[in-house]
């Protein structure tokens, strides 16, 4: 939100707050005409906010008001105190999402860089229509490290804005009406940092049925700290998606005959999620400057590919490790496994990353097959628990409503550690664990995490904290 925005709605409260009252101030007449322009002002420079219509509303009643108080109807000020009440609760409401939300800036040294890509795959049909011409997509929008572009233009927020349906995963679309104005504190087609040759790749799946925007403010500190990363949209199964051909898919389940519950979708759906990672590895790892991602692929170290993802993207991700050797890095976010486990060699790394298991809830198959797991690895592998964070921490999801609703739902819902800190912290231990070294965690984020971790040929025998760990 605009400093504007945050001076139209002070005036209009304390405006509507002291006429309601019966104050006859001259400065409050100042005050109204002063908001007047200010509206003209807002809508000329930002635009129609419908989140602003409450706030309209409180300054006609207070103009209204304000002629009460001079003609000294009582009873009218009464009423219009009333409406101010009513109408104050509607601003309530429709702040429950601010018109523009803000996003922590990336926390790394470097700026960072976006360009997004598609294509069809010839060889994949498209598993989730009917047509037996439709060919799979693949969608990833890729975050680097940058060198400054003064000529570049801002990355906008999610696809399709123009083109949304009604709903975005159940939310209607009108509440992103202005989310093209979101920074992103990216810049498109930005020039790679020359400050290395190559950098180390992280191909990124999101959450089931999540658009890898609601993971901006992870991907793009990652990439400030250092990494190309690979952020996918999985066609038909994402919130929203634009395909190569201009497109905007939304989610579209095929639901299987005789199946009792979800698991068998779940563990279908894996298959495809896997198929989809490693079409990006291979245009990474045979890529040239005619492919995919032009000559941004001279750019990526791949030797060093890692394969990350939340929830449902985080399973999928090791699957797709367990499955392809070029993936030499697998970490899984707070997702629970579906299916035969994956089976990890001695020269991949494991790093498995929860929310606090007493707010989060964990369902036991994820409870199970993660123990499972960490259990069966023959190479080296990590377990880390954020205290006070909970499933959504990861995402953007809680910096999308206003602080005084953010504070309600951590009270609620638990995660009151924030997505900014729990990006921080989820992020340290991602550089630590991509760089093999556990010298860059520092102490502010080694606190109140607990973990538990195997190298080869140790099992751990309890869970530690990681301050102790870290200062051994």
């Amino acid at each position: 939100m605009s400093t504007l925005d945050l001076i139209i709605l002070a005036c209009a409260v304390l405006l509507a707050c002291a006429t309601t009252v019966g104050r006859r101030d001259a400065w409050l007449c100042v005050v109204g005409l002063a908001l007047t322009l200010l509206f003209v002002a807002q809508v000329w420079t930002e635009g129609f906010y419908w989140q602003f219509v409450p706030v309209y509303a409180l300054a006609a009643i207070a103009w209204v008001s304000l002629a009460s108080a001079v003609s000294g109807a009582r009873a009218t000020r009464v009423l219009l105190f009333a409406l101010t009440a009513l109408v104050s609760l509607l601003l309530a409401v429709c702040w429950i999402i601010p018109p523009v939300p803000q996003l922590p800036t990336p926390s790394g040294p470097h700026r960072v860089g976006t360009m997004s890509v598609r294509w069809e795959l010839p060889a994949r049909d498209e598993p989730a229509t009917l047509s037996a011409t439709d060919r799979r997509n693949v969608v990833v929008q890729a975050w680097y490290p940058a060198d400054p572009s003064p000529a570049a233009r801002r990355a906008v927020y999610m696809d399709g804005l123009a083109q949304l349906p009604e709903r975005v995963a159940g939310v209607p679309s009108a509440l992103f009406t202005r989310f093209d104005r979101i920074d992103t504190h990216a810049l498109v087609s930005a020039p790679v940092a020359a400050s290395r040759a190559r950098w180390p790749v992280v191909v990124f799946s999101p959450g089931y049925g999540a658009a890898r925007a609601f993971y901006t403010t992870l991907l793009t500190d990652l990439a400030s700290r250092g990494f190309i990363v690979l952020a996918m949209d999985h066609p038909y199964e994402s919130a929203i998606t634009q395909l190569a051909d201009g497109r905007i898919i939304t989610p579209s389940e095929r639901s299987l005959p005789n199946a009792s519950d979800g698991t068998q979708y779940m563990i279908m759906q894996t298959a495809v999620r896997v198929a989809d990672i490693r079409a990006v590895v291979e245009a990474v790892h045979h890529g040239s400057a005619d492919g995919p991602f032009g000559t941004l692929v001279d750019h990526m170290d791949r030797e060093r590919i890692a394969a990350i993802g939340h929830s449902f993207g985080g399973a999928a991700s090791v699957h797709a490790a367990g499955q392809d050797a070029r993936i030499r890095r697998a970490a899984n976010i707070d997702g629970t496994l579906y299916g035969t486990l994956p089976v990890l060699s001695t020269d991949q790394r494991f790093l498995q990353i929860e929310s606090d298991r007493a707010e989060t809830k964990h369902g036991q198959r994820f409870i199970d097959a993660s123990t499972r797991l960490l259990a069966s690895l023959r190479g080296a592998g990590q377990r880390c628990q954020i205290t006070r964070a909970n499933h959504y921490s990861f995402t953007d999801a809680p910096l999308l409503l206003s602080p005084p609703v953010r504070w309600v739902v951590s009270l609620l819902f638990g995660g009151s550690r924030g997505t900014p800190e729990t990006v921080r912290v989820t992020n340290e231990l991602l550089v630590s664990f991509l760089s093999d070294s556990v010298s860059v965690l520092s102490a502010a984020a080694a606190k109140d995490i607990s973990l538990s971790c195997r190298e080869r040929g140790d099992v751990a025998s309890s869970t530690v904290e990681l301050r102790r760990l870290w200062s051994q």
